[in-house]
């Protein structure tokens, strides 16, 4: 793989009704590529993902509780969608607090389909280029962004994705970005 992440720690930011494919190709990728996720959730124990918005999938163990997760521990974070997990994840305080503490440090975030919406939450959007579900366009916009319709969008250390289909362009964006390090302004 292009882009070594070897020693890199990479937070993944989800709850129960996570997009499955959303967590698990981005995750593949990481591993792959010689990094270390770590599911970070408000859940103890264990999520379930969801396929859609309909079918149940598999349930995935939480490494690390939301309320103990710090910026200065991780290299990166990723946000899965599913509409279920953006539209609670959004709602957490701690969750909005953390993806903050990783814009302040100016280290990568990687945000697909819904998950934008934790990250209009936590005031990170406004002057963005960014790409999102497409449901989520007004949202965007509303909040400031520059919202396009592109497989993934990069803009000063934040990735963004529509949906599943992207997931090839988005895990090979976010491990560039992994791989870069630290940006002067996210």
């Amino acid at each position: 793989m292009a882009n070594n992440i070897s020693g890199k720690k990479v937070a993944f930011l989800l709850t129960n009704g996570v997009e499955q494919v959303e967590l698990t190709e981005p995750w593949k990728a990481v591993q792959e590529a010689g990094g270390q996720p770590v599911l970070i959730s408000p859940e103890e124990g264990e999520i379930t993902a969801m396929k859609g918005d309909w079918e149940y999938g598999d349930t995935f163990p939480v490494d690390q509780q939301l309320a103990q997760a710090k910026a200065d521990d991780f290299d990166a974070i990723v946000l899965p969608g599913g509409t279920v997990n953006a539209d609670k994840m959004r709602l957490e305080p701690d969750a909005v607090a953390l993806v903050q503490a990783f814009a302040e440090a100016g280290k990568p975030i990687s945000a697909i389909c819904h998950a934008p919406w934790l990250l209009i939450e936590a005031e990170l959007v406004k002057d963005r280029n960014m790409t999102s579900y497409a449901s989520l366009e007004s949202d965007l916009k509303n909040a400031g962004a520059n919202w396009v319709d592109e497989e993934v969008v990069t803009d000063r250390g934040l990735t963004t994705s529509r949906n599943p289909g992207d997931l090839e362009a988005f895990c090979s964006k976010m491990l560039e970005e992994i791989s870069e390090g630290r940006h002067a302004e996210v």
